[in-house]
């Protein structure tokens, strides 16, 4: 039998039992980190130390755009929130959706914005509590001007919903970031880029788990699920081809 965690001496987190997935692409699955922790590890670490009691599900899959993870995000998580006190998604997404191909972008921005959108209800309708991390910038300029531009639309989105958005696009600025992805493939930095990636979405993460209320969720993950394969991708979803991301 598991018994309560006892409450450590300067811990400022809550210790209720959380349950986090978090969703996304290859910067999510820390790629190009040689440490293999990537920013999803790093803020995981700095939750457990400010006192949380967390486990966290890393769901990140190269090349995945809004789409893809529009498909497989539900039954995923439905599978891995249960059982805790308190349950939460993070979606991390968009650099692949603006990624040219054929001239044109994998998922239009209009795509992109329905599938958050659909997706944020979802979690919503499961009593899941949700955070979203937008786009960040690429070696390419303009790929980074698509991400930018996306990046705002997607904070609109949840602004509607009452849903934090973390803003990475100031990673632009960031001298050991932009060196990183010089360095490396273009598009994914080291440890020290993932650090500063991770310090960006830290405090707000912090936060959200902080006001994560228990009472929203119960022991078998929460209120009544939408149906799988709920979240509606409308014509067949964008193909790409075997590339860096």
């Amino acid at each position: 039998m598991r018994l309560p965690p006892t409450e450590e001496p300067g811990a400022t987190g809550s210790r209720r039992d959380l349950r986090v997935c978090f969703f996304g692409d290859s910067f999510t699955a820390g790629v190009g980190d040689p440490s293999g922790v990537g920013w999803v590890g790093r803020v995981a670490a700095a939750a457990r130390a400010q006192g949380h009691d967390l486990t966290v599900y890393n769901m990140g899959v190269r090349r995945d755009t809004s789409l893809d993870v529009a498909q497989r995000w539900l039954p995923e998580a439905r599978v891995r929130l249960k059982d805790g006190q308190a349950f939460g998604v993070v979606f991390a997404l968009g650099t692949n959706d603006v990624d040219m191909q054929l001239g044109q972008v994998r998922v239009p921005p209009d795509r992109s914005l329905a599938m958050l959108a659909a997706m944020l209800d979802d979690a919503h309708a499961a009593l899941w509590h949700t955070l979203v991390v937008g786009p960040p910038p690429v070696l390419d300029r303009q790929a980074s001007k698509r991400a930018a531009d996306l990046a705002a639309a997607m904070a609109q989105v949840c602004t509607t919903r009452s849903v934090p958005f973390v803003d990475v696009t100031e990673l632009s600025a960031d001298p050991v970031w932009s060196q990183e992805i010089a360095a490396g493939d273009a598009y994914h930095p080291f440890a020290a880029g993932y650090a500063s990636l991770a310090a960006l979405v830290e405090p707000v993460l912090l936060r959200w788990l902080a006001g994560m209320p228990a009472d929203l969720s119960s022991s078998d993950g929460g209120g009544p699920l939408p149906p799988a394969g709920s979240t509606d991708l409308g014509p067949a979803r964008a193909e790409g081809h075997p590339a860096q991301r």
